[in-house]
């Protein structure tokens, strides 16, 4: 594949002034044909930096590229764009997805790789012998995606369903930066439909519902003293053993909800102690993060792990596990968000199931991290996560897409949409 242009021929443009030029690019060719639209668009959007915290100049250039649409009504909220159709249909479906990435890892400026580069990964190379493959920072989460829907958006003129697109900031970081969050606390009016499409990436096969998560700290508590005469303490990192012991011990269930089958986790990902290197240390924190299936609610996975009765709330600190696994030990909540079910149930869900199947050959799989198919959940949409770029490689240094993925996205959504 030739390497696009990056920016126009002038080392002191802006970067409002590239933006500009890689949208102009992108959008002329969307008159001409699909590939060279998808291509330029994925090209543009990977041009343009949008850590989490610093998406507005892709804001605004989405925003602006939005509007030269007839088809589109665009709303604005932060750095989160609402573009909808209004074509009389009687369902509508939610295209959505986010514009940030993780933070940079000598990752950027994006370049496509011709087949034999050393830097195409091995796993890559053996599924997608002869694919240009994109590499670079959002390449698989999830500015393909982002590049598939920004396509329809701009061409889907006519379908069997009215679509809501949803471009979004903040997805990367904590909840409640959240775009979409906000828009469906500030604007719930502004997301409505039958049907809710993540394109977080799943190598083009449908991902269902998702995993909650809860994070806290669970809190041993000792007597400080000199470790010289460390009888006359107690020691809190010792009492850590416990807890250690007791997740250790735990056999994460599989449990089958929908159809799918979600495997859950309990583990500890932060242990913190201790005040001095001569001081028998008085407390201990061990921060634990459950992953629990869509067959309990965020009260009955806390239950589980710190007791029905346990006072522990986001922002109302220590309370004493009343039960559970930490039964005995203190308990500081620090995040919590819904599990998803699967809703693969429903007559749109099933349609864009067999299309998939029939087309990739890829049957519906349980979503084990969580993703924003759980908002969706919340207000009583289906949602499934479908997007290009493989999963495994999302975050990686060596983030990189095969070419095929991206046009086999389109190719999905473009029939099961009966884009006219």
């Amino acid at each position: 594949m030739t390497q696009p242009e990056v920016m126009p021929n002038n080392a002191t443009a802006t970067l409002e002034q590239v933006v500009q030029h890689h949208i102009d690019t992108a959008h002329a060719a969307v008159r001409t044909s699909s590939g060279e639209a998808l291509d330029a668009l994925l090209w543009a959007l990977m041009n343009m930096e949008s850590v989490s915290d610093h998406e507005t100049a892709l804001a605004d250039a989405l925003e602006r590229v939005l509007r030269q649409a007839p088809h589109l009504e665009v709303k604005r909220h932060g750095d989160t764009l609402v573009a909808t159709t209004s074509f009389g249909k009687t369902q509508r479906v939610i295209l959505a997805g986010h514009i940030d990435t993780v933070p940079i890892i000598d990752n950027f400026p994006p370049q496509w790789l011709e087949p034999g580069d050393p830097k195409i990964r091995q796993d890559v190379k053996e599924v997608y012998p002869t694919d240009a493959v994109l590499w670079g920072r959002g390449a698989t989460d999830m500015k393909a995606s982002d590049a598939v829907m920004l396509y329809l958006a701009l061409t889907a003129t006519d379908a069997q369903y009215d679509i809501t697109y949803v471009f979004y900031d903040h997805e990367e970081v904590v909840a409640e930066k959240n775009g979409l969050g906000k828009v469906v606390r500030d604007h719930p009016d502004w997301i409505t439909g039958d049907f809710a499409i993540i394109g977080e990436p799943t190598s083009c096969g449908i991902e269902g519902g998702c995993n909650g998560t809860i994070r806290f700290d669970v809190i041993c508590h000792g007597i400080a003293a000199h470790s010289a005469r460390a009888w006359m303490g107690d020691n809190a990192i010792h009492h850590a053993a416990t807890v250690l012991s007791r997740l250790e011990a735990y056999e994460p269930r599989n449990i089958e909800v929908g159809g799918l089958v979600y495997r859950e986790g309990l583990n500890a990902t932060l242990i913190q102690g201790g005040t001095g290197t001569n001081v028998i240390p008085n407390e201990c924190r061990v921060h634990v993060n459950y992953r629990f299936a869509p067959d309990q609610s965020i009260a009955q996975a806390k239950a589980h792990v710190m007791g029905a009765d346990c006072a522990a709330e986001l922002g109302n600190g220590e309370h004493i596990a009343t039960g559970g696994i930490f039964e005995g030990f203190g308990i500081e909540m620090h995040d919590e968000s819904p599990a998803a079910k699967p809703g693969m149930d429903t007559p749109m869900a099933q349609s864009l199931a067999d299309l998939v199947l029939e087309q990739t050959g890829r049957a519906p799989l349980a979503k084990m991290g969580w993703t924003d198919v759980a908002r969706f959940s919340q207000l009583g949409i289906p949602a499934v996560n479908l997007g290009a770029g493989d999963p495994l490689l999302a975050h990686k240094a060596d983030e990189q897409l095969p070419h095929s993925q991206l046009t086999e996205l389109a190719q999905i959504l473009t029939k099961w949409l009966n884009v006219q």
